[in-house]
Order: C-alpha cells, then sequence, then structure tokens
C-alpha cells in the first residue's frame, strides 16, 4: 500500500486565471475543521511529528516542497508543486517536509480542531506506536 495518496482537486481556469473548489466531504474525504498555511520557512524544515488519528490535506498553493512520509515499515518522497494537487495524509503516519522554495505557500486542511494529545513528537515512540498497533 503506498503512502502517497495524491488527489486532483477539482480546478476551474480561463483566461482570467486557475480557481480550485475544496468542499468538505466531496472534493476530499473529510470535513475540515481546521486549516492553516505554511510560509516565510528560511529553508527551515518542519513537521517532525505524527498524529494518532488526525487526516490531513497538505496543499501547495505557491512554490513547491518536499513530504518525507513514513508508516514505520517504509518510507516515501513527494514533492508538492502544483496548487491543483492535494496530498492526503492519513492516521499514523510520520511527516517531515523539506526544501521549501523561497515563495512557497503551504495549505493544510485538517479533519479535527487542534489537540496535543493527538500528536507524536518522538520518533521512538512513534515507532513503538505502530508495533503496538499491528
Amino acid at each position: 500500500m503506498s503512502l502517497v495518496h495524491l488527489i486532483d482537486l477539482p480546478s476551474f481556469a480561463d483566461e482570467r486565471g486557475g480557481l480550485v473548489a475544496i468542499e468538505s466531504e466531496q472534493s476530499i474525504p473529510f470535513a475540515v475543521k481546521r486549516l492553516y498555511y505554511i510560509f516565510n520557512t528560511n529553508h527551515q524544515a518542519r513537521g517532525f511529528h505524527a498524529h494518532l488519528n488526525l487526516q490531513q490535506l497538505a496543499i501547495c498553493i505557491k512554490g513547491h516542497c518536499r513530504f518525507v512520509l513514513d508508516n514505520g515499515i517504509e518510507k516515501q518522497d513527494v514533492v508538492l508543486n502544483e496548487p491543483t494537487q492535494g496530498l492526503l495524509i492519513e492516521g499514523l503516519v510520520w511527516r517531515e517536509m523539506h526544501d521549501f522554495s523561497e515563495d512557497c505557500v503551504l495549505l493544510v486542511l485538517a479533519s479535527e480542531h487542534y489537540d496535543e494529545a493527538d500528536y507524536i513528537r518522538d520518533y521512538a515512540q512513534f515507532m513503538l506506536t505502530v508495533q503496538k498497533r499491528e
């Protein structure tokens, strides 16, 4: 099973430019309860955590960045560089974000409100949690 789940987002473009419409439980598989965006990263890597249950859709709406995804068994890299494509990250997956372009704006849609109890911020603890769920 692939860690990388890319979703092509509904895109409407004409001579005036592009428009992407994202609808909860329609174009993406969950209801959006929170969104945030990352910008001006100064080439600093981000992430380095997993979630127990949260679903997220990451969209690089400007520029590009590289994700490293790890489910405890395999790792995969994916570069986001299209504003019409989202990266779906489900469940127990360690994520890191690297190689942000200077102009990168990364939008993340989340299935739940912020909950610190859902985070695993230590990789060794992540691996123990993965082993317990097997």
